[in-house]
Formats: structure tokens, C-alpha cells, sequence
């Protein structure tokens, strides 16, 4: 990493090298870019302490303890976006939040098991909320395709039970 606080070409190359096999060894790596294996130590350690990077398993949809998947479109006054997307990453059902650019403002995602636990977040703690213009859930019918290693939808735990790469 450089001075700016920028990845440079090494971290690249490391979380790509990750990216594929999260399990791939330290020496083989360093092999691989030719470093050596504390280089490519330091600077996995680095990365995960800087939240760059964290190794976890990634299950698909079938695992997950809820169900059925739903896309909450939410449309909010201009100036309290920012204030209902945070208000909306608050809720514990809700997996993922960003702001967006086009037909909504605010795209939130959750799994669920019943539709009225939906029915709840969407027409009663979300409408309910100051600013809210719209909220328009979409439920995944069925899962064409999903990257499970670009959008993790699972709830990460806090990295206290993390164990070193070696």
C-alpha cells in the first residue's frame, strides 16, 4: 500500500490471488508473485486489520436461515436519503442497504421466511419512517445467478474468532 493509503499492484494481487482459493497458502502465494512468504503475511494482516479484506465462509441461499430473498425499493425526500438508508441498515432483518441512482433512492435487501414479516418491515417500520416517500418490496421468485464472492447477503460476525492465514 502506498503513502496515499491507495492499494498498490501487490495488495491487488494478493486479494486476487484470495479471491479464488481463500485457502491457498501464504508460501504459495509469495511463489506465485514472487515475494517472500512474510511479505505476503504482513500484508494480509494488514489488509484484514485495516477491514480491507476478511476471510469467511460464503454459503449459497440454500444455507441461509431464512428463506425467500426481497429487493425493498424506497424512495426518500431528497434531503433525508442518507438519514433513512442509516435508519433502514439499522434494522437487524436488513442484510444490505445502498444508496442508488434511478427509479429508487434507496435499495435495501433481506431474506425472510413468511410474507408478513415482510409485510411488517416494508408497510409498517419502513413507510412509517420520516422522509419515506415509496417503499416497493420485489421478491425473488426464483435465482438465476448469484456471486456469492460479490454480494454476500449473509450477516458477517465480528472477526473476534478470527484465525490467522498461514
Amino acid at each position: 500500500m502506498n503513502d496515499s493509503g491507495a492499494l498498490d499492484d501487490l495488495d491487488r494481487a494478493l486479494i486476487e490471488s484470495l479471491g479464488v482459493d481463500a485457502r491457498v497458502s501464504n508460501r504459495r502465494i509469495a511463489q506465485a508473485l514472487g515475494v517472500t512468504e512474510g511479505t505476503v503475511r504482513g500484508r494480509i494482516k494488514r489488509m484484514q486489520d485495516e477491514g480491507i479484506i476478511a476471510f469467511t465462509a460464503i454459503t449459497g441461499l440454500e444455507l441461509a436461515q431464512k428463506t425467500r430473498l426481497s429487493f425493498i425499493g424506497v424512495n426518500a425526500l431528497p434531503a433525508r436519503q442518507r438519514e433513512v438508508a442509516n435508519a433502514i441498515a439499522q434494522m437487524a432483518e436488513i442484510n444490505a442497504v445502498l444508496l442508488c441512482f434511478g427509479e429508487f433512492d434507496i435499495l435495501a435487501i433481506c431474506l425472510f421466511d413468511e410474507l408478513s414479516e415482510l409485510v411488517t418491515i416494508t408497510s409498517e417500520r419502513i413507510v412509517g419512517m420520516e422522509g419515506v416517500l415509496q417503499v416497493e418490496p420485489a421478491i425473488a421468485i426464483d435465482t438465476i445467478k448469484y456471486n456469492t464472492g460479490f454480494a454476500r447477503i449473509t450477516e458477517i460476525q465480528p472477526s473476534s474468532n478470527r484465525v490467522d492465514q498461514t
